[in-house]
């Protein structure tokens, strides 16, 4: 019995194959956006979101606008901040026009590329300018959205996981995956035989190369902070808040503590490699020979970790103080 699983032959990220337009990722973008705008709905029909914003009326013209808002903010933060940050080639800082541009060498490939955290960014820019613009209390909003969105986000990576992208590193345990587009190993390399002989995967007879297993960090992701972590803040916190911005800090501290662990298991992207490494040398980015080593998200997860205790803090002693 195999000691890994095999990637289902049958996904592809096409919808319909052979038609580009109809992407298994967008779609699950329209699911994330609308599980998130039924939940908070929700929180707006019991009443939750006019008291902690002073009793004043909602209607879903105002629900519908400050989505608006947010997701055109978020859109805009995690395409930019994924072109510019991530990606290491240059162009889209000399040709910032193609940010937007769905098209590469005349075939449509739409938006690929997304960034939580310029999404993150991006998404609460948008909700603060559309409370300030409409006199609305930034932090009873933003509360909200941030018990809505975790379990919106599960749809996201699973997305990922059905275009067969953003897989995690190397592993012998039950859990692997093997994924079809992943980097293949010389057979020359001792670890390499030993990890294929370990899991029972059949060679064949003169290979010089193999698809190893990769742990299913979307899925883990999709997991934890997604469902876990909407649970945790839905049914632990959204009702027992004792000042308005609390759920909003929870969700950035809980969600930057669940993908710094989770970043130890998914791989980070090979052309920038870690951002912190313990030897001070590159390391293979399909191994975690170190827990100092460090990926981009690791980092800005420890900057959300750290913001997000800070504005938890000092809501807190505010509202001792102040009862705000």
């Amino acid at each position: 019995m195999f000691a890994y699983i095999t990637y289902p032959s049958w996904i592809s990220p096409e919808i319909i194959p052979g038609v580009p337009l109809l992407r298994w990722y967008g779609l699950m973008y329209i699911f994330a956006f609308a599980t998130a705008y039924l939940l908070f709905s929700l929180q707006v029909k019991r009443g939750e979101l006019q008291r902690a914003d002073g009793g004043r009326d909602v209607t879903q013209d105002d629900v519908i606008s400050f989505f608006t808002w947010g997701i055109f903010g978020l859109l805009l933060g995690a395409r930019i901040f994924s072109t510019l940050v991530y990606d290491t080639s240059g162009i889209y800082w000399r040709r910032p026009w193609l940010i937007f541009w769905p098209m590469q060498d005349g075939q449509w490939t739409g938006l690929q590329g997304m960034s939580y955290h310029g999404g993150f960014i991006g998404g609460l820019a948008g909700m603060i300018l559309w409370t300030l613009r409409n006199n609305r209390s930034p932090l009873a909003w933003i509360d909200a959205m941030a018990a809505s969105i975790p379990l919106g986000y599960t749809f996201g990576r699973l997305g990922n996981f059905l275009n067969g992208e953003l897989y995690g590193r190397v592993t012998a345990s039950p859990a692997g995956m093997v994924f079809p587009s992943a980097q293949r190993f010389s057979l020359a390399e001792e670890w390499v035989r030993a990890t294929a002989e370990k899991i029972g995967m059949a060679v064949p007879s003169g290979a010089a190369f193999v698809n190893l297993p990769r742990h299913p960090s979307q899925l883990y992701e999709a997991l934890f902070e997604g469902l876990v972590l909407w649970a945790v803040i839905w049914f632990a916190f959204r009702k027992r808040k004792p000042f308005n911005g609390m759920i909003a800090a929870v969700y950035t501290i809980g969600y930057g503590l669940v993908r710094f662990v989770i970043e130890y298991f998914r791989e980070p992207d090979v052309d920038i490699g870690y951002r912190i490494s313990a030897s001070g040398i590159p390391s293979p980015t399909y191994l975690n020979e170190s827990l100092l080593n460090l990926s981009t998200g690791q980092i800005l997860c420890l900057l959300m970790i750290f913001g997000g205790g800070l504005f938890l803090a000092f809501r807190a002693v505010r509202s001792a103080r102040h009862g705000t």
